[in-house]
């Protein structure tokens, strides 16, 4: 058995970690030239969307793997460059760097010869020729906030435009009337970013967003959550939710925050705690989506329009795999059916890592699907490909219903039900080859 991982940001490497400790022998490229991912600001692969002042939305606590826990001293919500350094603590604590070769892209991965095998073209990106090998399974770990999303509105801007994923640092909003689209995580913060800087901000949203605070009561927001409460029907959950946030601060809309028009956890949160009270001071102001542009204006959907210097879309990522041709995977909508968003039905050994938008944060869930594809790996069982199927259809009706129908939602996933559904399966799947073995 030997396997093909692609990526070391966090998927790539607690992937490969399960590995090395299930026996398993595996191949590791990167096209950067050093671990970390998304969350190595900067990477040479051109990948990251971290800004300086990025830090994460959900709790240390939340993030942390299970068998490597973070430093007590550290803050509740890291930097991204704490989680580097947490990062680089658990690749030399497991020996996983030598493993990986670097500052190599991954060109095609195509089905072998031999049924259930993938052929990888790799090459360096230092020159050279590229080399085919085939492996038994592909590890797909290149993650999925890279390639950027832009929207098409109708008109000519005659300003500076960019996408949240090449903003980096304040000072290109110095002095400037800017205009944020977009009212998730990373538009917030960059909007709240721009109300320091700027001379004016605007934020432009289509639908608006329910605003979660940071911390509530001295705590992190998301320790109030539990694997209890989340086995509650969604109706019930809301109850405790507005609870908190009309205690935290009041109803959003008094500050002029527009209230959404789906019901709170609908759609993805918006966790901010400094957005409200930016925009009741009027340092950033609210507008609805774009109708069309206007050279060195931007009309909005009220009918009013905003002079702008700079416009910055904040409009979230298309998922792709430019190594997987549409023979292999046809991604439209950023639509991937995968069992338990993880195994594709259709082409056995082509596992996707981490391909997963959580209420919560990602690592404990990969950390789960890594246990549960090694098992896989070994011999335990899949279900047939219409038990798949049937289930993939079911999950996407679940999503459909549950959350407002946009491409972000595709990949959606509650934190504790997700890990007990992989807990679950990692399971199944180790007493069955207890019982086969024995």
């Amino acid at each position: 058995m030997k396997v093909c991982i692609i990526g070391a940001g966090a998927s790539g490497l607690v992937s490969a970690k399960v590995l090395r400790q299930q026996s398993i022998d595996y191949d590791w490229f990167e096209l950067g030239s050093d671990i970390g991912g998304n969350w190595r600001y900067g990477n040479d692969n051109g990948r990251s969307s971290a800004y300086a002042s990025l830090h994460i939305d959900t709790s240390k606590e939340r993030m942390r793997f299970s068998d490597f826990p973070m430093p007590e001293e550290w803050p509740h919500y890291l930097h991204h460059s704490q989680v580097l350094e947490y990062f680089e603590s658990y690749a030399e604590h497991f020996r996983l760097k030598p493993r990986v070769t670097f500052r190599t892209r991954v060109e095609q991965v195509t089905p072998g010869e031999a049924e259930g095998t993938w052929d990888v073209t790799a090459t360096s990106v230092d020159g050279g020729t590229p080399e085919t090998r085939t492996y038994d399974a592909v590890l797909v770990a290149n993650g999925h906030h890279w390639n950027p999303s832009w929207p098409d509105f109708p008109g000519t801007f005659t300003g500076e435009v960019i996408h949240s994923h090449d903003y980096r640092t304040p000072d290109v909003l110095v002095d400037k009337d800017v205009i944020v689209v977009g009212i998730g995580n990373s538009g917030t913060d960059i909007a709240v970013e721009a109300a320091q800087h700027a001379r004016s901000t605007v934020l432009s949203t289509r639908r608006s967003a329910y605003i979660l605070p940071r911390w509530f009561l001295g705590r992190p927001t998301d320790s109030y959550t539990s694997p209890t409460f989340a086995r509650l029907p969604l109706w019930l959950q809301r109850i405790p939710y507005r609870a908190m946030l009309l205690a935290a601060r009041g109803r959003q809309a008094s500050y002029g925050v527009p209230i959404p028009r789906h019901k709170l956890l609908e759609e993805h949160p918006t966790m901010s705690q400094e957005l409200l009270q930016l925009v009741r001071d009027g340092k950033i102001i609210m507008k609805p989506n774009i109708e069309r542009l206007d050279n060195g204006k931007v009309r909005f959907a009220d009918g009013t329009a905003s002079r702008a210097d700079l416009v910055i879309y904040a409009t979230g990522y298309r998922i792709s795999f430019p190594f997987l041709s549409d023979d292999v995977l046809t991604v439209k909508d950023n639509v991937i059916p995968l069992y338990r968003k993880v195994i594709h039905p259709d082409r056995p050994g082509l596992f996707f890592m981490g391909l997963i938008q959580p209420l919560g944060a990602i690592m404990p869930l990969v950390e789960q699907q890594a246990e549960w594809v090694a098992r896989l790996l070994r011999g335990a069982p899949v279900p047939s490909r219409g038990e798949m199927h049937a289930s993939i259809a079911e999950d996407q009706d679940g999503l459909r219903r549950r959350y407002v129908d946009v491409p972000r939602h595709t990949i959606q996933v509650d934190y504790f039900p997700y890990l007990r559904l992989m807990q679950r399966e990692v399971d199944t799947a180790a007493q069955a080859l207890a019982s086969r073995s024995g």
